[in-house]
Order: structure tokens, then C-alpha cells, then sequence
């Protein structure tokens, strides 16, 4: 087994997460408001779609080194259990369900005479002998067999999750959302399994590399780029708005010259310089990375590195301003009056009373930051280009488009999985932001 970098963080930040929870688990003013997101059903909706993407990203964390590799290839989990989507590439491009090139060749056959045709591709419905008479009931087939399979595995579910809670399924609301969106999502993953199996359910690139695994393998870069980045903008924040706004004077002058500062630095121009001091840095030092996806690992944890640091002074301000409000309640300044060290102050009074702006800011910045991986890989300044991002599929599509007729299904597949991803996201914060309100808790 093989941990990268990111890899590690991923998996140190989904512990923390667990270790907070439990933690938090037993205080009053923290599950009440989450006892309100689970009886939301746009919340619960949001979260299991989040799940669904979170374990993807999981399996596509656990990286491992085949026996049999070739040039120290590295492959994740998700690699190989998707081999036949990363192997089976074609010559070039092809329409989704197509059984043929996407352009016209020079085709030649044994005793006929050369002409100008679409070429069959290699693996995609190599299983049909007429592909004219047979696809449209084989597409047919396949999908309802992965339906079939998917119903199966909810029914599997739903009888597993009686058997154990002994509750009707009329009984709890929460768990009548998450059994519906899961009526709606692993039977759509089935058919989507079953299918690709056989054809190339979203079409192929330039280099004949199947679309729907690059979608997929683009999970986990979103993902990365939404935690690690925020695991890094969060104590800068934290600490440096509560510092402000606690001590005011020369502490809250120094803090608000620093982020001002920064705020004035063009981020697209301070992004691309960093990232070219790290591609010196890894042309320098070539020994220790002798793999691609070491390479653009180190990449993409610079990114993140570099977002987190240009992105911590909007939530900084918002917790200066909060902190400046909460100094000045009479709990705080009785125990100011009482002689209650600085520190314990912080800790047991302040800290607690922001933490609803901290949770509600790092969700809605989540979908930001996905967004922003793209907008950067747009430009060149973002991941490594042989790192599968949803960013790289727009910026490869950009030729695409101006083809006649027009390649459509990079652009498409890569706006699907990214759209569901920040909906998602959004909605889910919404719900976050809904419950922790303190004036809607309030009423």
C-alpha cells in the first residue's frame, strides 16, 4: 500500500471529523440543531448524495502498486475495480452508446475496395454482430438488468435495516428520505455499471480514454480540493479572527494589516506563481518523484496549500466581527470581572459562540472551492494536467466545441458531475445554515 500525501490528510481529516463528533456528540446546544438538518429532507437528500461522492473519493484515496506494474505505475482501489474503463481506450473519439468512430477513415477490407467510413470501434459493443439490429434492445437489456440489480440491493437494505431497528418505515422521516434518494441513486449506479461494462455510456476523448471514467476519477480531486483547503484556511481564520477581535489594539492592527495585505494581491497571479515555483521545484528534484502520480499529487497539495492561504480572510473578518460582539456580553465580562485567565475565556465562551459561522461558512465555501479548481484548471494554473479533474475536461474540451459537428460529451459529463456535486453542497449548507441560525432557533 501506497499513501500519498493527500491521501494521508484525507483520511487525518475524516478521523478528526469522527473524534469531533463523538466528542460533540453529548452536548445539548450542538445536537439541536443537527436533530433539525436530519428532519430536513432537502438536508438528508444533499447528505447521502455527499456520501455517495465522499466514498468514491475514499476508494479513489487508497492508491497501491500492482505486482505486475509497469514504469512503478500507482492504481487506486477504484482502479481496480474500474480496470475495464481504464483499459479498454479506443483510437479517438466516439459518440456515447456509439459502436463506431466519432470521424470517417479510409477504410480497407480484404479483396474490396477502399472507402471513407466509420470505423467499429475495438471494445465497445464488440459483443454485437449487428450493432444496427440488436444495440437498441441491448442498451435496453443491460440498463434493466442494472436496475433490477440495484432494486435488489435496496430491498437487501430496507429488510436488513427492519430486521435491526425494529421501527415501520413510516415511523422516522429522516429515514424515509435517505431510503428514497438511495431508492433513486443505487439503482441509477447499477444501470450505469451494467452499461459501461458493455459500451461507453458517455463517449470517448481524443485519445479514445472512456468519459465516464474521467468523470469519475475527477470525484476525488473535488473533494481534495473542498477539505484540504478548508482544513488549512480553518485555523487561520479561527485564530487570527478571534485574536482581533478579543484583544483589540495593536493585535487587531497587525491582523488587520495582514489580511488586508493579502486581500490586495491578485490570487489568479499569486496561485500561478506558486505553482510554477513547484514545477522548478519537482524539475530540480526528479529523484523524488519517479511516478506521474507523485508528481501531480504534490501538485494538487500545493494547491490546496495556496487556496487555503488566499482564502482564510473572508471567515476572518466574519470572526472578528462576532468576537467584537460576544467580548462585550455580561457572561464574558463577569468573568473578566471574576479573574478567569484570557485563554479559558477563548475556549470555554468564545470559541463555542462562533462556531456556528465557522461550520456554516466552511460548507458554503466547500462548493466555492470546487468551483474554483475548474476556473483554475481553465487556465493552466490548477492541477497537473495528467491529474483527472473536472477542470482539465473543460479545459480539453475548449477545441472540442469548435469542431463541426461538435464533440459535446467531455463538456457535458464533466458540468453533470460537478453541477450534482455544488448542488448538492449548497443545499446541504443551506439546511446547516437554517439550523444553527440562532434567530430561527430562537423562534
Amino acid at each position: 500500500m501506497i499513501i500519498l500525501w493527500t491521501d494521508g490528510l484525507i483520511f487525518t481529516l475524516i478521523i478528526v471529523a469522527l473524534l469531533l463528533v463523538v466528542k460533540l456528540g453529548k452536548q445539548q446546544h450542538f445536537t439541536r440543531p443537527w436533530n433539525k438538518v436530519t428532519h430536513s429532507k432537502t438536508g438528508m437528500a444533499s447528505f447521502v448524495f455527499l456520501l455517495f461522492f465522499l466514498s468514491i473519493g475514499l476508494l479513489d484515496s487508497i492508491h497501491f502498486q500492482p505486482q505486475k506494474s509497469k514504469n512503478n505505475e500507482i492504481i487506486s482501489v477504484l482502479d481496480y475495480w474500474a480496470t475495464p474503463l481504464r483499459e479498454h481506450q479506443e483510437k479517438s473519439y466516439s459518440a456515447p452508446f456509439s459502436a463506431h468512430l466519432f470521424s470517417k477513415e479510409l477504410l480497407s477490407e480484404a479483396g474490396q475496395k477502399k472507402n471513407w467510413g466509420y470505423r467499429r470501434l475495438k471494445y465497445a459493443a464488440s459483443h454485437l454482430k449487428s450493432v444496427e439490429n440488436d444495440k437498441g434492445a441491448d442498451i435496453l437489456t443491460k440498463a434493466s438488468l442494472g436496475l433490477l440489480k440495484g432494486i435488489g440491493v435496496m430491498v437487501i437494505l430496507f429488510y436488513s435495516y427492519h430486521r435491526l431497528a425494529k421501527v415501520t418505515y413510516f415511523s422516522r422521516k429522516p429515514v424515509n428520505t435517505v431510503f428514497a434518494t438511495l431508492l433513486v441513486l443505487i439503482p441509477f449506479t447499477y444501470m450505469l455499471l451494467e452499461l459501461s461494462s458493455y459500451y461507453h455510456v458517455l463517449g470517448t476523448d481524443k485519445v479514445g480514454e472512456d468519459v465516464f471514467y474521467q468523470a469519475i476519477k475527477s470525484i476525488r480531486t473535488g473533494l481534495v480540493i473542498g477539505s484540504l483547503t478548508t482544513l488549512i484556511m480553518l485555523p487561520l481564520a479561527l485564530i487570527f479572527g478571534i485574536l482581533a477581535g478579543f484583544f483589540r489594539g495593536w493585535v487587531d492592527d497587525v491582523i488587520q494589516y495582514i489580511y488586508t495585505t493579502l486581500n490586495s494581491i491578485p490570487g489568479v497571479l499569486l496561485i500561478a506563481a506558486s505553482i510554477l515555483m513547484v514545477q522548478v521545484y519537482m524539475a530540480n528534484h526528479q529523484e523524488a518523484f519517479t511516478s506521474l502520480v507523485a508528481r501531480a499529487d504534490m501538485r494538487l497539495l500545493f494547491l490546496c496549500l495556496i487556496l487555503g492561504v488566499t482564502s482564510w480572510t473572508g471567515l476572518c473578518r466574519l470572526l472578528r466581527a462576532e468576537t467584537l460582539k460576544l467580548r462585550e456580553m455580561e457572561y464574558v465580562q463577569a468573568a473578566q470581572a471574576l479573574g478567569v485567565p484570557r485563554y479559558r475565556i477563548l475556549y470555554r465562551h468564545i470559541l463555542p459562540n462562533v462556531m456556528h459561522i465557522v461550520l456554516i461558512s466552511v460548507v458554503l465555501d466547500f462548493s466555492a472551492l470546487v468551483l474554483a479548481e475548474a476556473v483554475l484548471s481553465y487556465v493552466n494554473i490548477g492541477v497537473d494536467p495528467t491529474t483527472y479533474s473536472w477542470g482539465n475536461m473543460i479545459n480539453g474540451a475548449r477545441l472540442e466545441m469548435a469542431r463541426e459537428p461538435i464533440v459535446w460529451w467531455s463538456l457535458s459529463a464533466s458540468f453533470v458531475f460537478m453541477f450534482s456535486l455544488v448542488l448538492a453542497a449548497n443545499l446541504f449548507a443551506d439546511s446547516v445554515r437554517d439550523a444553527f441560525d440562532p434567530r430561527r432557533v430562537a423562534n
